[in-house]
Order: structure tokens, then C-alpha cells, then sequence
């Protein structure tokens, strides 16, 4: 199969007739075998029974419904498991997305010979104060933090090879981040193309600002797992000494300070509470890294790594 196009739902029964029919007009233009994966993430809505009607006339269309809502990231991560494409494409339900990229990321993908396509919406439609502003401040910190040159992380409109779905995990709301989990992974060859943001047709916006919140809440997680999931003990134990030692330091200055004048009172100096403090602390995360240690090396994937290819077997 060509192409499986992953849409994440909820509460979009207005849109996907239209959406599911734009996307059968391209993939029969450019003769491409493909499915559609509609993963309905606990609608209450009239957008489940739209699908099965749908899927019944049409056997490229398929369903997932959740029993309730768990947000985007659950929704593409089912997604990604039932894909079957040699290229994946994912896309929003809300038609803010044209269906007409899809030849071109397809041939980034088979041509060109990138991982990931990220789609980058130059000009948008959206509230600038609201999501244009707050979203290019988003961005500006995800590129310094990440190192990969994309301009929109967050856009639903992505490319990936198939091998890149299956290698990844996207939960909680990591799909923000997905080209950081796909560099993480051992797949640097990230691209970007500039894509159509089309006005919304139906319904609102289903995010609100507590998205930019968790979203670098979410950064700081990734970056610490991507870089520090299988030695804990060396961000925790770097830290940990260098605080350590800072306190020995300024616990030898007092005792110097006190054996050369014996009228210097440890126990009134600031310095006194920052070396016990610094001491405390420490310890405190040396005996973080310890613990995090051992559960790294008692957990079942502790020697779970991604191969790339095997020869001779």
C-alpha cells in the first residue's frame, strides 16, 4: 500500500464526508493505493456513526473509536499501529488541511529520501494574538532547545516513513514533538514544506491555551528522556556531586575561617545554611540518580534498542 492517512477526530461529523472524499479524488489522480485510518477520540457527536457509514461504502475507509476522550497524542499513537502505507501522512479533521499536499510530501518521502516531513503553515488563518504570536514563540523555543530547523512543529500535516511510525511511542501530548521523538529515535533527516492553511469550515477549535503550557512541560520531559532514559545516573549524579562539592568547599572556608579567628561563629554566617543546603541537595538527587539507576536496569526495555538493518542472519 502507497499511503495511509492517519486523521485524529473529535467531534468533526460536519467535515469528514468532504474531507474523506477530497483525499479519494487525490489518491485516484495519482493512482495511489491507499487507506484512511479515522480515529474518533471519544466524540459525542454524530461523528462515529458518519464513519461507519462511510467505511461501509468505501473499503479504504477505516474506524477506531475511543471509549472516551484521551487527546491527540493516544489518537495518532493507535494510529500509527494500524498504519499499513509505505508513506504516512497525517492530517486535522477540521479541513484546515488540503488533502492536495499529499502527492508532494509522498514524493519528499519516496524521492527525496527523508524520515520526516514536517508541513510548515506560513500563512494562517488563525487569531493572531490568541495562536499566531504564542505559537511562533513556541516554535522559536522548541528549534533552540531541539536543534531541528522546522518552523512549525505543531502542525498536523506530516509525512513520515512507515519504519519512523513503528519505531516511535506518542503519548500524553508528545505529538507536538514528534520530529524531536523521530531525532531521538536515529532519524535526523527531517524536512519541511510549506503547506496550505485553509480557513476552518466547521465547528471550533478543540485547544486552548493550556496547550502552550503543557507543551513545554512536555518539551523538558522529551529532551530529558530522549538524552538521559538509559544513564539517569549521569544527569542526577553530575549535579548532585557538583552541589556536593559545593558544599564541602564552603564548610572547609567556615572551619578555616574559624580555626584562624576563634571568634568567627560558624553557626551566624549565610554560609553555614547555603553549605547544608547545597549539601542536602546533594545528596538528594546523587541518591535520585541511584534510584532511577536501578529501575532503568530493572525495567523490561532496558535493552530494548532500534536496529536498522541485520546482515548474515
Amino acid at each position: 500500500m502507497d499511503i495511509s492517512v492517519i486523521i485524529p477526530l473529535y467531534n468533526e461529523e460536519e467535515s469528514l464526508p468532504e474531507l474523506c472524499e477530497w483525499i479519494g479524488r487525490v489518491a485516484e489522480a495519482n493512482q495511489f493505493s491507499y487507506e484512511v485510518i479515522l480515529v474518533d477520540d471519544g466524540s459525542t457527536d454524530n461523528s462515529w456513526n458518519v464513519i461507519t457509514q462511510m467505511s461501509s461504502r468505501n473499503g479504504n475507509i477505516r474506524g477506531i473509536k475511543f471509549q472516551r476522550n484521551y487527546g491527540k497524542s493516544a489518537a495518532l499513537n493507535e494510529g500509527f499501529r494500524a498504519a499499513r502505507g509505505d508513506v504516512v501522512i497525517t492530517m486535522d479533521a477540521d479541513l484546515q488541511d488540503s488533502p492536495d499536499e499529499i502527492p508532494e510530501l509522498f514524493r519528499m518521502i519516496k524521492q527525496e529520501g527523508y524520515d520526516l516531513v514536517s508541513g510548515w503553515k506560513k500563512k494562517r488563518y488563525d487569531n493572531t494574538f490568541t495562536k499566531n504570536i504564542p505559537s511562533r514563540f513556541f516554535n522559536w523555543v522548541t528549534r533552540r532547545v531541539s536543534k531541528i530547523r522546522l518552523h512549525d512543529f505543531n502542525c498536523g500535516l506530516k509525512a513520515y516513513k512507515n519504519k519512523v511510525i513503528k519505531s516511535i511511542e506518542v503519548y500524553g501530548e508528545m505529538h507536538r514533538y514528534i520530529p524531536v521523538i523521530a531525532k531521538w529515535a536515529g532519524f535526523k533527516n527531517i524536512g519541511e514544506k510549506v503547506v496550505e492553511h485553509r480557513p476552518r469550515k466547521y465547528g471550533d477549535s478543540k485547544f486552548g491555551w493550556e496547550r502552550f503550557i503543557n507543551g513545554f512541560l512536555d518539551l523538558m520531559s522529551i529532551t530529558f528522556v530522549g538524552k538521559f532514559s538509559k544513564r539517569p545516573m549521569h544527569f542526577f549524579g553530575l549535579w548532585g556531586t557538583l552541589f556536593f562539592l559545593a558544599g564541602l568547599g564552603i564548610s572547609a572556608y567556615l572551619l578555616i575561617s574559624k580555626i584562624i579567628d576563634s571568634s568567627f561563629t560558624i553557626t551566624n554566617r549565610i554560609g553555614f545554611y547555603l553549605a547544608l543546603t547545597t549539601l542536602i541537595v546533594g545528596v538528594q538527587l546523587f541518591l535520585t540518580g541511584f534510584i532511577s539507576e536501578l529501575i532503568v536496569r530493572n525495567a523490561p526495555g532496558r535493552n530494548n534498542y532500534l536496529i536498522e538493518t541485520k546482515t548474515g542472519f
